[in-house]
């Protein structure tokens, strides 16, 4: 690992989606959005007014929303702003809540290519007006993260800097809510701020990003129990609405016998369906067990390492892209979320 300083004269853009980090508590104890964008924005720049010693920065308004409920309709404006505004900055910083954070931080690296410089999510776990607030200390991090000598999205909480395909949410309350699945971090915060050897560095040439947004929200996931009955998924089936769908079997990508009609009758209507696995770091190794070899056999698509949030995004991009290609895609690994 190798420590990286920041350039207090880079040009940051802040693109703003609400979240805990400007939530603000009723009389009741819960949390909820600020009532108007204007009072939204004004709690984010009071967290801390000093930011423009790290950067000079300018903030976009995308959404003020609890990001339970943020969809690939936010995914696009986000996508199509740092387009728009890739020129400009050097570097990109998104606050946004922590429960989809990595859904979206997964869309952005599917969806941006040749990408050249760093876009940083991140947000709070304790609302920023709160004096106990983790608040401050990852919209400073994300800062500094943001104007060193790296590309990539990343997620940047607590002291970690994950990458944003590698990331997962694994806990609703500690601060250090994020974790990398099947990868190692690919930063760490402490005194100073260290960026692994592998992460891929800051283009210094002038170069512009490809972008292809637009996502394919009519995906089902569903989580195997022992017992289930393969017939309860029939109306997957028979619901034209559905698009794609992930199972989530045991161990190494292990579904139980009884399931084969199921899959015949998802091939016959082409019908793409994704096993993962259960565990969190988990990879599927489906030729290994005959439970397994059977799907297969059938069509199943291996997620092998990918995190959950990364397949879902990715099922969702592929079928709105490369419908015929769904497979080729999911088995692609573009950039760095996946280990075959």
């Amino acid at each position: 690992m190798s420590s990286i300083e920041f350039n207090q004269r880079k040009k940051v853009l802040l693109l703003f989606c609400g979240g805990t980090i400007v939530m603000e508590e009723r009389e009741d104890g819960s949390l909820n959005v600020p009532a108007d964008k204007e009072s939204a924005i004004e709690i984010l720049k009071n967290i801390e007014p000093r930011l423009s010693q790290i950067a000079e920065y300018e903030i976009e308004y995308i959404a003020n929303i609890d990001s339970t409920n943020i969809t690939p309709a936010e995914w696009d404006k986000i996508i199509i702003s740092i387009k728009k505004n890739y020129k400009n900055y050097d570097g990109f910083v998104i606050t946004h809540g922590t429960d989809t954070m990595a859904y979206t931080a997964s869309a952005l690296s599917l969806a941006i290519k040749e990408l050249g410089k760093p876009i940083i999510l991140t947000g709070a776990q304790i609302p920023g007006s709160k004096m106990e607030s983790d608040a401050r200390r990852n919209l400073i991090n994300s800062f500094r993260v943001a104007t060193m000598e790296l590309a990539g999205v990343f997620i940047v909480f607590d002291e970690r800097i994950i990458l944003g395909a590698r990331a997962t949410k694994a806990s609703e309350s500690r601060l250090d809510a994020f974790q990398s699945v099947n990868g190692e971090d690919a930063g760490e915060i402490k005194m100073d701020i260290t960026i692994k050897q592998w992460v891929k560095k800051r283009k210094k040439e002038k170069h512009d990003i490809e972008i292809m947004p637009g996502f394919e929200p009519d995906i089902f996931v569903y989580t195997l129990s022992p017992g289930c009955d393969p017939s309860d998924l029939s109306f997957l089936i028979q619901n034209k609405k559905i698009k794609g769908i992930i199972i989530r079997g045991y161990g190494t990508g292990n579904i139980p016998y009884g399931f084969e009609t199921f899959f015949r009758k998802a091939k016959a209507r082409g019908l793409p369906v994704v096993v993962c696995s259960q565990c969190l770091y988990g990879r599927t190794m489906m030729g290994i067990y005959d439970v397994g070899k059977k799907i297969l056999e059938l069509g199943g698509i291996e997620g092998y390492d990918q995190s959950l949030e990364t397949l879902c995004v990715k099922l969702m991009w592929a079928l709105k892209h490369f419908p015929e290609k769904v497979k080729e895609i999911i088995h692609t690994n573009f950039v760095g979320e996946l280990t075959i």
